[in-house]
């Protein structure tokens, strides 16, 4: 592996483990909820913030499609005031300020509700948000947690409406509840991709060197893995009902029909998360046989070497006895000759263990 190519790797897991020990925030650190507007038909479009829920009262029924977008759900009087205006059912709302729902879709008469996980890598840690959506006639409302993280992809719609490119001013309510679930599913791919190019590094460092911290560095892209699995699947599940003709009539049959490409999108990630998921677990059977390996060729070259100098070591135990027969004991030049003996019977042994390939990095030795 490169050094900028390993660089990389430690870069993004250090930021990973940084942002995973971090402290969480305290409980009393409340989000404050602001609201904006846009309104828009073929020709033009309105874009207002709002400071009180009642505002909204002014602009129903003015336009074609009106997306009322709620940014922070811990303001219950706000949330409650908005539900009101719309005649949104209370268990909806409920669900909207209880932030660990499961992605789902659900018919409420008049509207509909729906529930999604937007994901993103910050500071090399993945995150996560619940938005949900209600759809009516003529109007959609969108509830996120926080700004910064489904709000990276709906600014591109913003930009599309402003703009008046495409087709999306043309349509209806349906169509941009679709554009808007299309960007929070095409803001997977950006995240797995990046979990797995981190994989494939992690990988060419396994094979190349391991170190006691490569088990951690493994468990932290396996829980990003498991947490993208958490969130895209359920979606997954939320997105097909969206493509049945007998969800909602608030769902026309073209639009059915972009649902999907969704739900393909969701299908396409979800391929790669699992891929992801497997070779996680490939990558920690790499290590440990990488590790089993490395230790294999330490206890190889201790036991060449041990055997190496046996034949010197038994020469010098028998001439360090103090026994007078023993032949050129009294020899002038005795030492010399124990000396050349030692190196001769060590020669031999590593020819012949040369000779029968224990010396190569061959494992099929003789």
């Amino acid at each position: 592996m490169s050094r900028r190519r390993r660089h990389k790797l430690r870069h993004f897991l250090d930021l990973n483990a940084a942002a995973q020990k971090q402290p969480a925030e305290p409980a009393a650190v409340v989000q404050q909820t602001t609201i904006t507007a846009v309104a828009y038909g073929p020709d033009k479009c309105h874009e207002t913030s709002i400071s009180q829920p009642e505002e909204i009262r002014g602009l129903l029924g003015k336009w074609p499609v009106l997306w009322v977008r709620v940014i922070g759900v811990s303001d219950a009087a706000v949330i409650h005031k908005i539900g009101d205006i719309f005649l949104l059912h209370e268990l909806a709302l409920e669900d909207v300020m209880h932030i660990h729902q499961r992605a789902k879709v659900e018919a409420y008469g008049d509207h509909l509700f729906i529930v999604l996980r937007s994901v993103a890598l910050e500071q090399g840690a993945l995150v996560g948000e619940q938005v949900s959506f209600f759809l009516g006639k003529g109007f959609i409302i969108s509830f996120e947690e926080r700004p910064g993280i489904a709000s990276a992809g709906f600014a591109a719609l913003d930009q599309r409406i402003r703009r008046g490119s495409g087709h999306l001013r043309s349509e209806q309510a349906d169509y941009l509840l679709y554009s808007a679930i299309d960007s929070i599913i095409d803001g997977f791919f950006p995240v797995v991709e990046v979990t797995g190019e981190a994989l494939e590094l992690l990988e060419d460092e396994i094979v190349e060197k391991t170190d006691r911290y490569t088990p951690a560095r493994i468990h932290e892209l396996k829980r990003n893995v498991v947490s993208l699995r958490r969130a895209i699947w359920p979606a997954r599940d939320a997105v097909n009902i969206l493509t049945r003709e007998d969800t909602s009539d608030l769902l026309s049959n073209k639009t059915l029909i972009y649902m999907r490409d969704c739900y393909d999108h969701a299908m396409r990630i979800i391929d790669l998360v699992e891929t992801q998921r497997e070779m996680c677990a490939d990558l920690m059977d790499l290590y440990l046989s990488s590790v089993s390996n490395r230790m294999n060729e330490i206890m190889k070259i201790l036991t060449l070497v041990t055997l190496v100098f046996m034949p010197p070591s038994l020469v010098a135990a028998i001439y360090g006895m103090n026994f007078t027969p023993i032949p050129a004991y009294s020899w002038k030049p005795g030492f010399e000759y124990a000396l050349a003996l030692m190196l001769v019977t060590a020669s031999i042994v590593w020819l012949w263990a040369h000779r029968r390939g224990w010396f190569s990095d061959d494992t099929t030795m003789k």
